[in-house]
């Protein structure tokens, strides 16, 4: 606020409300870390599903808020894994673990998103989850 930097202001704000909210909806007054990063990834998510909806209404007035908000949001987020990074994983975590098959889609998803969670975009995951699967 001192500073007059009201992008951050911005971004901080939406971080902040959201985290109370999700308080209050849960009954308890203490959030785990888990909880504060799906949060925030919510946050994001709704700011990329914003931003491409302004986009496609050449609204750049509108495009720029929301991309400044999430560039804030992301900094409070855990590093994310390249793609690359996320497939080894993937295929070593599948092989670890003997899933073969579609038939194994929710019990690989399960194990694969216990270990990545907060590291990579479960769109992503599932992804690749899928490819590796029905290969």
């Amino acid at each position: 606020m001192l500073a007059k930097d009201s992008v951050r202001l911005r971004g901080l704000r939406a971080i902040k409300s959201a985290i109370l909210l999700a308080k209050t909806e849960k009954g308890n007054t203490d959030l785990s870390e888990d909880i504060e990063i799906k949060v925030l990834q919510k946050l994001v998510k709704q700011r990329k599903e914003s931003a491409e909806i302004y986009k496609e209404q050449n609204r750049a007035d509108l495009l720029a808020i929301e991309q400044e908000e999430q560039a804030v949001i992301e900094e409070y987020l855990p590093a994310q894994l390249s793609r690359e990074e996320v497939e080894v994983l993937i295929k070593n975590l599948l092989a670890q673990h003997g899933f073969s098959g579609m038939k194994d889609m929710g019990k690989a998803m399960s194990t694969v998103n216990s270990q990545l969670s907060g590291k990579a975009d479960g769109k992503t995951i599932a992804e690749i989850v899928k490819s590796f699967l029905a290969s």
